[in-house]
């Protein structure tokens, strides 16, 4: 999996953490934007100009958003992060199938 992948943690000036996962690169995802307010609606908005999937999740957010940027995901959170790499993986497959929200 070589996308970002974006987790939201609100709608409107809230918190929002993007992180990169590059297998064979990286031992784990990487925190490689973080922001609240103006700047989480950025970082949404660029993920969706992109592509990107995003996932609202607050409280993973709450805790991502604790950690440095360009720092990888501890191993305490690999669970948590799992559940975010597995939507990304998701997501791609269903936009290779051609799905769009809405379709199941």
């Amino acid at each position: 999996m070589s996308r970002k992948s974006s987790t939201s943690a609100s709608q409107k000036r809230g918190k929002a953490v993007a992180l990169s996962y590059e297998p064979g690169q990286a031992t784990a995802p990487v925190i490689v934007a973080k922001g609240q307010g103006l700047l989480a609606e950025r970082i949404v908005a660029t993920a969706v100009e992109n592509g990107v999937p995003i996932q609202e999740d607050a409280s993973l957010v709450e805790v991502l958003s604790k950690l440095d940027l360009d720092q990888q995901i501890p191993a305490e959170l690999y669970q948590l992060v799992a559940e975010v790499l597995t939507f990304v993986y998701r997501s791609d497959q269903r936009a290779a199938k051609g799905w769009v929200r809405g379709d199941d």
